[in-house]
């Protein structure tokens, strides 16, 4: 198991909780809006926003942590996130926020404490990249969409 370390920003709202998986078998942890004053925030059709969480973190070198949708807030309302799945690196220390978009066409209401995103730790390998003489595939240079048949 890796530990990750968070530290709550001034003012936050520290009853809500860290992430927290839901169940035994969850590989996304629910993370929670985290309003200064337990406000809201309305998102219309097709807007986006950056919805604070309240903390800081320290990911692991090695690891990253990835910014996913949930899956419910995406069917029921059409609440995504367009930058998914975001990255944030093991050596950012800067706020941990949540860039939100509404997709649905009904106005949506974010409020103080809901679960926003999940958050997904994975490891991270590095590439050192090169200039060199590219092998032949049987694919070649064909397109995207050209491995189907039909």
């Amino acid at each position: 198991m890796v530990a990750i370390r968070f530290e709550w920003l001034q003012g936050a709202d520290q009853s809500l909780g860290l992430p927290a998986y839901a169940t035994a078998g969850a590989a996304g942890a629910d993370v929670r809006a985290n309003f200064d004053n337990s406000q809201a925030v309305r998102l219309g059709a097709g807007e986006r926003t950056l919805i604070p969480t309240g903390l800081r973190v320290a990911i692991p070198d090695g690891f990253e942590m990835q910014v996913r949708p949930r899956s419910g807030l995406a069917l029921k309302h059409g609440i995504t996130l367009p930058n998914s799945p975001g990255t944030i690196d093991s050596d950012y220390r800067g706020p941990l926020g949540v860039i939100v978009q509404n997709g649905g066409s009904e106005p949506f209401e974010i409020t103080h404490g809901m679960r926003i995103a999940q958050l997904v730790i994975a490891p991270v390998v590095q590439a050192s990249f090169v200039i060199a003489d590219l092998d032949e595939t049987d694919r070649g240079a064909s397109g995207f969409g050209s491995t189907g048949t039909g």
